[in-house]
């Protein structure tokens, strides 16, 4: 007869996952509550907008100075599951949370997952240093973190929790850190929600039998996802390398991007593209009207905010012009509106992480159920069409999208055009 179980993996892990958690979730807390004041203080006072090339121009030389560890963001996160013991700089945490919210303030276009990953990444990583845990324990705490920020940042801890085991290695899910990752959602959400953060709430759409001539659509849907998505992910990597050839000092990098981002608010003549975007997320889901270009212009201020160097994530931005995408092809293909705006604002993002099963439980717990099986569908179609590529260059390839054996090695995303035809080489 076999011996039972330890219990202490068990109890080390509700211990160190509720400690990360709860850390991760006052750090969102706290974010979420200075981007709300800071995005209505920007609406009260639009004038905050043109003062975007200075506030780049401060931001660029503080950052310059004393946030060079820093800077790879997710990626640094994410190289730091896979190699090294070298913690992560506590400063990171409050650096990036300070970083984003002035961003908003002065009508950057970004995301906040990114700063909440790299809140729990380095509080993560300053409690394994703390407890002085092993090199497997502390990649597994990473993971916890990850999970934990993202999960308490956008109200979706079953999504945090698959987030944190799926974006790390495309092609392999990361089961050994399961059960740190899923208290560390869970209680960076309670945490979160206890303190009085309330999340946007979006429709919930009527629900959609499947059927044959569905799926043709639905196929169709996918491949203007990818196409946008793989658009989205080249352009911020090609302007990112454009921007520091030309302009190597990232104080005037981020005075020159602020300036052209003042111009181009001032072109389209609406406020609509600045910030979050989270009104133009919601009205994708109601109106029939809506800007067909509204997606492109959403990823064009993105791609010039975040390749100029202001801080901030990906993931609402992305929500932003898989909604709005998705409200335009609905109308073409004779799609519910807010069906369409609920798959485009899911499988976006999905096709763009490399993360097709959190985004698919993600539109569940922000959409309800009546979203399946038809964002599960299009996340993973597009997910595939997109090919290897993704935002995160940090990721690594345990085995092909198209199939075939696991890698000898994981290969990052970025290394992979150096790699020969073949990875499994």
């Amino acid at each position: 007869m076999r011996p039972l179980p330890s219990a202490w993996p068990f109890l080390q892990w509700l211990f160190l996952g509720s400690l990360v958690g709860a850390l991760a979730g006052l750090a969102s807390a706290i974010f979420l509550y200075l981007l709300e004041r800071a995005t209505h203080l920007r609406e009260q006072h639009s004038f905050l907008v043109f003062t975007l090339p200075v506030a780049g121009l401060v931001l660029g030389a503080v950052y310059d100075r004393w946030g060079k560890p820093i800077r790879g963001g997710n990626n640094l996160v994410i190289d730091s599951v896979h190699e090294g013991d070298a913690q992560l700089p506590l400063r990171m945490a409050p650096m990036v949370l300070l970083g984003t919210v002035l961003t908003h303030l002065f009508g950057g276009s970004a995301g906040r997952e990114g700063t909440a990953v790299q809140m729990g990444g380095s509080l993560a990583d300053a409690v394994a240093h703390r407890f002085r845990v092993p090199s497997l324990t502390r990649r597994e705490l990473l993971a916890a973190g990850i999970a934990g920020g993202f999960g308490s940042v956008f109200g979706t801890p079953i999504a945090g929790t698959m987030f944190g085991l799926e974006v790390v290695v495309i092609g392999r899910m990361s089961y050994e850190a399961l059960l740190p990752s899923l208290v560390s959602a869970v209680v960076g959400d309670l945490v979160t929600r206890g303190l009085g953060i309330e999340h946007t709430l979006y429709p919930v759409p009527a629900p959609l039998p499947l059927t044959v001539p569905l799926l043709g659509k639905w196929l169709l849907f996918a491949g203007a996802v990818a196409l946008v998505a793989v658009v989205f992910v080249e352009s911020v990597h090609a302007m990112k390398k454009a921007w520091e050839r030309y302009v190597p000092s990232l104080p005037l990098r981020m005075a020159a991007g602020g300036a052209l981002l003042v111009g181009l608010w001032q072109l389209v003549g609406t406020d609509m593209y600045l910030g979050l975007g989270v009104p133009g997320i919601l009205r994708s889901f109601t109106d029939p009207e809506l800007p067909v270009a509204a997606f492109a212009l959403k990823l064009l201020f993105t791609a010039l905010t975040l390749s100029a160097g202001y801080l901030g994530g990906e993931v609402t931005p992305l929500f932003f012009i898989g909604a709005a995408l998705g409200n335009v092809l609905a109308r073409l293909l004779g799609l519910p509106l807010d069906m369409g705006a609920a798959v485009g604002l899911a499988a976006m993002f999905a096709a763009a992480a490399n993360t097709p099963l959190a985004l698919s439980i993600m539109a569940v717990e922000l959409l309800g159920a009546s979203v399946l099986p038809h964002v599960a569908i299009v996340a993973t179609l597009a997910y595939l069409l997109t090919g290897h590529r993704g935002i995160y260059p940090a990721q690594r390839i345990a085995r092909l999208k198209h199939g075939g054996p696991l890698l000898r090695r994981l290969v990052p995303l970025r290394e992979l055009p150096k790699e020969d035809e073949d990875p499994r080489a």
